[in-house]
């Protein structure tokens, strides 16, 4: 069983960022009182779900290759813009937006094997439904700067403006997904502290 290094880890590192406030947790003077998302929504997953996520290989896989792409698009976003402005290394950005595709296609085949393992359908299951729907403008967008590189239909400049429109969805994109990892992390941190003081109001009553 794999559950050394879970989506969860991820996310608990990106909690810890100073813009909470902005992520649906509101914390006020020196009491840090904070509210977090409503506990009445419905969890991202159920107990069978969370189980099969934290079993599944494909969990690792895809925590190793979300900060690998990351890091692969911070790269060629420095060399596109550097391009754009200094007319030189073309051959620089350009590969590197093909490495940052070739990426991207990993990780949407390996992530739709994932949702399979966890949810049982490899696309659009109701968790991430949303994030699903906009992934495929992600693909679409880096799809399309791989046609018009190949088949020459842009030049130079109009292929990196392409290729920045594309980067563009993809950072919304993983916004999407952390925040709602982050939202579910939350929750799970609510029940927990939640059933201890529950566990004891009822020793309580009992006495």
């Amino acid at each position: 069983m794999i559950k050394s290094f879970t989506i969860d880890r991820l996310i608990a590192a990106v909690d810890r960022c100073p813009f909470s406030a902005h992520a649906g947790r509101i914390v006020a003077n020196s009491e840090s009182f904070h509210i977090d998302e409503p506990r009445s929504a419905k969890p991202l997953y159920t107990a069978e779900e969370r189980r099969r996520r934290d079993e599944s290989p494909w969990t690792l896989v895809q925590g190793i290759l979300a900060p690998t792409q990351f890091a692969v698009f911070l790269l060629s976003l420095y060399l596109v813009l550097d391009y754009l402005a200094t007319g030189d290394g073309y051959a620089w950005a350009t590969g590197s937006i093909v490495a940052k595709t070739v990426v991207l296609y990993i990780i949407m085949i390996t992530g739709a094997i994932w949702e399979k393992d966890v949810f049982g359908r490899y696309l659009f299951a109701p968790a991430f439904y949303w994030e699903d729907v906009f992934s495929m403008l992600v693909l679409a967008l880096h799809t399309a700067y791989l046609v018009a590189l190949f088949l020459n239909l842009l030049p130079p400049q109009g292929l990196m403006v392409l290729a920045l429109a594309a980067y563009a969805t993809y950072v919304i994109n993983a916004g999407q997904f952390v925040l709602k990892l982050r939202a579910a992390r939350l929750q799970q941190n609510a029940a927990a502290a939640a059933a201890p003081a529950h566990g004891a109001s009822v020793a309580g009553a009992v006495k």
